[in-house]
């Protein structure tokens, strides 16, 4: 991807947005009155997975996104640790610099790790690997990592796994019930480091065992640990969205807010993020709202139009 083209992109897409704000009243050329001192509404952060996607022709490098992030007028990015291609402390050092001199903060961490698996070992490996990404954060900066319980993996295909509304059959033998306390156990072994490191660790309702809202809170009640929360993520409760996210906003430390324009890469939710700012904002929840931009519409124009929509979505302080 070209980064000149994809601002050039960009700044017709956000010049027309502020023009529509200004005629209907509804655009960030508007923003919400309040008294002196009053905070604006919730941080906006932007993944640098909404830059990439997993889309082979479009991968920046990290710099690349803060400094697009920047650019765009997001207040903070959130880094795809799979998305990176270097971890060595001179590389670190310089992307916390150049956040720093684009006036962002590095908000999340985003990791892939599975806990779903009757081998203790494998176990003991992703607890390891999450461990190692708790202080990849630490070195960065960085508040949160978004942990995933993982899944039975008895879909091996991606997309057929989405065809199956993020389902799938436990291995033979085993059930959800054998399942659960591998997780926890897993994650109550990954808090001594979250805690040494400052590091909150938040369980995002994905696919697996936090499909479900009672099943991402069955966990997260069991650890019991400050340094656990939960990654509200807008996007992966299929059905009933509302009602789910609604049940989780109490326990959320991060947000995840998924848009599809041009229709989702997977399946496209009509998402209403004003009823969402609303449930946020009823449980007093003040922190980041990360886009992860997942549609199919060039992230030159859809990211900015993203932001456009959650900044009037969530202009409004909890």
């Amino acid at each position: 991807m070209n980064r000149r083209k994809f601002l050039l992109q960009s700044s017709a897409v956000a010049a027309g947005l502020g023009a529509l704000g200004a005629r209907r009243g509804d655009g960030a050329s508007q923003p919400a009155k309040a008294a002196a001192g009053a905070r604006r509404g919730n941080p906006i952060a932007v993944s640098t997975y909404s830059f990439w996607r997993y889309n082979a022709n479009s991968k920046l490098k990290i710099e690349d996104c803060i400094a697009l992030a920047g650019d765009l007028g997001f207040d903070a990015v959130e880094i795809l640790e799979k998305q990176m291609d270097r971890k060595d402390g001179a590389y670190l050092r310089s992307l916390k610099r150049q956040a720093l001199v684009s006036g962002l903060a590095l908000c999340g961490l985003s990791t892939h790790q599975g806990f779903v698996s009757p081998d203790a070992q494998e176990r003991k490996a992703n607890v390891a690997i999450t461990v190692a990404s708790i202080e990849l954060a630490y070195a960065l900066g960085i508040p949160t990592v978004r942990v995933n319980t993982g899944r039975w993996g008895t879909t091996e295909d991606f997309d057929e796994l989405m065809k199956n509304r993020g389902m799938e059959p436990p291995l033979p033998g085993y059930s959800d019930e054998d399942a659960f306390p591998w997780v926890i156990q897993s994650l109550e072994k990954c808090l001594p480091a979250a805690e040494k490191c400052g590091v909150v660790l938040g369980l995002e309702n994905h696919w697996g065992l936090a499909r479900t809202p009672e099943g991402l809170l069955r966990i997260v009640n069991a650890v019991r640990s400050p340094w656990l929360g939960v990654t509200l993520d807008t996007g992966n409760f299929l059905e009933d969205p509302y009602g789910r996210l609604d049940k989780i906003a109490p326990r959320a430390t991060y947000v995840h807010a998924k848009t599809y324009y041009g229709g989702g890469v997977w399946y496209t939710l009509d998402l209403d993020y004003g009823r969402i700012a609303a449930i946020l904002r009823r449980h007093r929840y003040r922190g980041y709202i990360s886009l992860e931009y997942e549609g199919q519409e060039d992230a030159a124009t859809a990211i900015p139009k993203s932001l456009t929509l959650l900044r009037n979505a969530f202009r409004t302080a909890a």
